[in-house]
């Protein structure tokens, strides 16, 4: 049985919103037990921002850098986990998951295509006290066709954009990590499928949060808002 993490938009009633009222957290973590099951909220996510607020947040994610928090509650009264940088250049970036009391709970290392990892992106997944588990986003074939096929692309993003329709071509995104033979997880379709029981599902809740910033310029980014 492989549990389903995912992340969806809060919905926003701003017409109900008084004046100085703390904006509310943007996005939810939804996890179900399989895949078409009923999925209960379990994480509310939210950019950390550094000193010098969404200005710096922005000019340091250009390089990889991220930083947000895992709450219990929309109300941000507890802190489930808290996702940073440790270090962040030359297309190579380090993310530690911590708990509520600070405790490790793993690290995430992206190394982007063609910065020495090879053509794609390649993602490396460590549960504190287990296996590493190593992922590269889509499969060389699929990377293949989108490249002879990319005069094609132009003219459907361009249409696109003249349309605002938002419907663009997005490159393969699928990532498999495994761990010798064994595939303990799986991005698909903006579902992260945990299949090794010894996942911990917070480390599944940041990946799945942390890989929805690396959207593709045609995607949409959650974290690199200016407001």
């Amino acid at each position: 049985m492989s549990s389903v993490l995912t992340m969806e938009p809060v919905p926003r009633d701003k017409k109900s919103a008084a004046p100085g009222d703390v904006d509310p957290v943007g996005h939810v973590i939804t996890y179900a037990d399989t895949l078409g099951d009923p999925a209960r909220n379990v994480a509310y996510v939210e950019r950390e921002l550094p000193p010098g607020g969404i200005p710096a947040y922005l000019a340091a994610r250009k390089n990889g850098t991220r930083s947000f928090v895992l709450w219990a509650d929309p109300q941000r009264r507890a802190r489930l986990a808290t996702v940073i940088t440790t270090s962040a250049g030359d297309g190579v970036a380090t993310y530690q998951v911590l708990g509520a009391q600070g405790e490790p709970i793993g690290t995430f290392v992206r190394e982007k295509a063609l910065s020495g990892s090879g053509l794609r992106t390649r993602w490396t997944v460590t549960q504190t006290g287990g296996p590493e588990a190593v992922g590269y986003k889509g499969r060389i074939f699929w990377w293949y066709v989108w490249w002879l096929l990319s005069p094609v692309q132009a003219v459907i993003i361009v249409g696109s954009l003249l349309s605002g329709s938002g419907d663009v071509a997005r490159g393969p995104r699928r990532i498999f990590w495994r761990t010798g033979t064994k595939t303990p997880l799986e991005f698909q379709d903006d579902h992260l499928f945990q299949h090794a029981q010894w996942c911990d599902w917070r480390l599944g809740a940041a990946l799945v949060a942390l890989l929805r910033t690396f959207d593709s310029w045609l995607g949409t980014p959650w974290d690199d808002k200016r407001a």
